[in-house]
């Protein structure tokens, strides 16, 4: 629409169903690169895709017309079945139900970028479920502990 203006930063996180670690590094960037031309597709722009075997951080410049949750559901529905048409996984991949989303202001993309970025590293001194609930806590989201991520086993 004209003269409709935006700036809308999101990072969205989503995990493997039962947090399997099965996005193994042989296959990462590629399933990196399908996801970033998923968010693509639906006009918004991808800013940078990144995670590891167990879950993923997609970091978007977002459009007032597209929902986060279509948004999620095609980049999620889409790039499962990718993995699945590809045999990617030994077994029938799914994402876990749910995700989460936050936003951020023009000031924070270089710092959200590189945290994005370093994801293997940072995952070395923390775990996903530590980093899940310090994003929660940080943007003040109420949450049920028993719908949050567990630990890997």
């Amino acid at each position: 629409m004209a003269n409709t203006y935006h700036q809308i930063y999101i990072q969205t996180v989503f995990a493997v169903k039962y947090r399997k670690a099965v996005i193994e590094k042989e296959w990462q960037s590629t399933l990196f690169a399908v996801i970033g031309n998923l968010i693509n597709e639906t006009s918004c722009k991808t800013i940078i895709v990144n995670g590891v075997e167990d879950h993923i951080h997609c970091f978007i410049g977002s459009k007032p017309a597209i929902s986060v949750s279509d948004l999620m559901k095609t980049i999620k529905a889409k790039s499962s079945k990718y993995i699945n048409d590809h045999s990617l996984t030994p077994e029938r991949f799914e994402w876990q139900d749910g995700y989460g989303v936050f936003s951020y202001s023009q000031s924070q993309i270089d710092k959200v970028y590189k945290y994005i970025q370093n994801q293997a590293e940072h995952h070395k001194k923390q775990t996903f479920r530590d980093e899940y609930l310090d994003f929660l806590k940080k943007f003040k989201v109420a949450y049920d502990e028993q719908y949050i991520f567990k630990d890997l086993i």
